[in-house]
């Protein structure tokens, strides 16, 4: 996203706050829309997922990660919990679920359902994603999945 197509609050001219920027980006997700919420990430975005020790820079760090949940789960379920801004900070607690149709995060289709909280958290500036840093516990997820050790699918 270039700087002449920052969001703007609505009948404002104005960058949307970081809280309204992360809000649409969550929408979209929910949505299943991953162009349209990393339409909302700038090229420059430091991107962390520690759970599957992913990082770099760009909305296509990011994508992979959103592409997989769409793709393994296509009953994706996103909800939002709690938002704490801080500045241009925004932390929000989130719970994904949906049940497993592909592989993901290692973990061959188990067609279990996993539902897993999740904090994201995002630095907006001007009306874009300049920073995520995403955590769960990964451990939980192959749990949930019937993973009962990294090597060794349980069968349920």
């Amino acid at each position: 996203m270039t700087s002449s197509q920052t969001e703007t609050a609505p009948g404002s001219s104005a960058p949307a706050s970081p809280a309204a920027t992360v809000q649409a980006f969550l929408d979209a997700f929910a949505r299943r829309d991953a162009a349209g919420a990393l339409a909302l990430v700038s090229p420059q975005a430091t991107v962390t997922v520690h759970p599957l020790g992913i990082g770099g820079r760009g909305p296509g760090v990011l994508g992979v990660v959103l592409g997989d949940m769409i793709r393994a789960f296509p009953d994706l379920l996103v909800t939002t919990g709690r938002i704490i801004t801080t500045g241009d900070v925004v932390t929000v607690l989130v719970k994904v679920e949906g049940t497993q149709a592909a592989d993901y995060a290692g973990a061959i289709n188990q067609e279990k359902h996993l539902d897993i909280d999740q904090a994201w958290r995002f630095t907006a500036t001007g009306g874009v994603i300049t920073g995520v840093s995403a955590y769960w516990c990964q451990q939980q997820v192959y749990r949930r999945l019937a993973v009962k050790r990294f090597d060794a699918i349980a069968i349920a």
